[in-house]
C-alpha cells in the first residue's frame, strides 16, 4: 500500500473491468477509500449487474484498502447524485471523481439509428456531466476536489464511431468549462485519452503502435488526483497515456486570420479565403486515405 490518495476519497464509473477497474485498484493501493461504479453492462448491450463492481470491492477489501460498490446508472441525473451520496455517507467527503464508463455502437454516419447514438451520447457524456455536476456541488462547499473526464484521440473524428466521437469532443470541452469555472473554488478538471489494450480498443480496425496497459493509465489518474498535481495547478488539461509515452494536447485557438475591405460577399470569401486564411490539414484524414490505396493496390490483381 503508497500513500499517494492517503486519506482521499475518490470516485470511479465503470470501474468493474478494464481502465476503470485499473484506476479503482490503484487509487485504494495508494490509500484512498473508492466508491467503485459500474452499471455492469457489456459494450455491445445486456442486463446491467452489480457483480462486477461488487467483485473490484471484494479485491480492494482482501488487499487491505476500503471500497463501496455502486451499480447505478450515471447516464441519469439520479445515478450520478447516487454516487456521490454514497461517498458522502460511507465516507464523509469526495476528493475525486474519475468518469470511465462508456460503450460502443459502431456504425457509418449515414445508416447511424437514434437507437446507436444516443446511448453512446448518454453513457459517455452526459454520464460525465451527471457525475461532475454532483460532484462539484460538494467540491465547491470543500474548497478543493478534482474532475477527471475520459475522452479518445478519437474526439478528432472517426470512420464509423460519430456519435463516439461527439460525446468524446464534447467530454473535453466540459473538462475545460469545468477548469475555468472551477478553479476559483479550489476544484481542478482534467482528461485523459488512454491507448491501451481493453474491450474497446480490441475492436480498433487498424493496427496501434503506441498502446499499453490499464495500470499505465491508472498511474497518470493517480497523479492527477493527487496533491502533488493540485501544487502544479494542473487543470484544463488533456493528457494521452500510451504505454511510456505521455503527451498532452494544443490548447483551441485560432490559427490565422484574415480581415475583408468592406462587407463580405461569396465571390469575395472565394478569393480571399484559400489563399489568406487557408485550411489546417486533418492528419487522420490522410491516414484514412493512405489504407484506402493499400486495400485498392492490395485487391488488385498481379499483371
Amino acid at each position: 500500500m503508497g500513500n499517494f490518495l492517503a486519506g482521499k476519497v475518490v470516485a470511479v464509473t465503470g470501474a468493474g473491468r478494464g481502465i476503470g477497474r485499473a484506476v479503482a485498484l490503484a487509487a485504494a493501493a495508494e490509500g484512498a477509500q473508492v466508491v467503485v461504479n459500474d452499471y455492469g453492462i457489456s459494450v455491445a448491450g445486456g442486463a446491467p449487474t452489480s457483480e462486477v463492481a461488487a467483485a473490484v470491492v471484494k479485491e480492494i477489501q482482501a488487499a487491505g484498502g476500503e471500497a463501496v460498490a455502486v451499480a447505478d446508472d450515471i447516464s441519469t441525473m439520479a445515478g450520478g447524485q447516487r454516487l456521490v451520496d454514497v461517498a458522502l455517507a460511507e465516507y464523509g467527503r469526495l476528493d475525486g471523481v474519475v468518469c470511465v464508463a462508456g460503450i460502443l455502437r459502431e456504425r457509418m454516419l449515414f445508416n447511424m439509428s437514434e437507437e446507436e447514438w444516443d446511448p453512446v451520447v448518454a453513457t459517455h457524456l452526459k454520464g460525465t456531466f451527471t457525475v461532475f455536476r454532483a460532484a462539484s456541488a460538494v467540491m465547491r462547499k470543500q474548497g478543493s476536489g478534482t474532475l477527471i473526464g475520459f475522452t479518445s484521440g478519437n474526439h478528432q473524428g472517426s470512420v464509423a464511431q460519430a456519435n463516439y466521437s461527439a460525446a468524446k469532443g464534447g467530454i473535453i470541452s466540459l473538462v475545460r468549462s469545468a477548469a475555468l469555472g472551477l478553479h476559483k473554488y479550489g476544484v481542478s478538471a482534467n482528461a485523459v485519452a488512454p491507448v491501451a489494450r481493453t474491450r474497446m480498443s480490441a475492436n480498433v480496425p487498424m493496427e496501434l503502435t503506441e498502446i499499453g496497459e490499464p495500470e499505465d493509465v491508472a498511474a497518470l489518474v493517480v497523479y492527477l488526483l493527487s496533491d502533488r498535481a493540485r501544487e502544479e495547478q494542473i487543470t484544463g488539461q488533456v493528457y494521452t497515456i500510451a504505454g511510456p509515452k505521455i503527451a498532452v494536447w494544443a490548447q483551441p485557438r485560432e490559427l490565422r486570420a484574415g480581415y475583408a475591405d468592406g462587407a463580405w460577399t461569396p465571390e469575395k470569401i472565394a478569393d480571399f479565403l484559400p489563399g489568406t486564411v487557408g485550411t489546417d490539414p486533418m492528419p487522420l484524414l490522410a491516414q484514412v486515405e493512405a489504407m484506402a490505396r493499400a486495400a485498392a493496390d492490395a485487391a488488385r490483381p498481379n499483371a
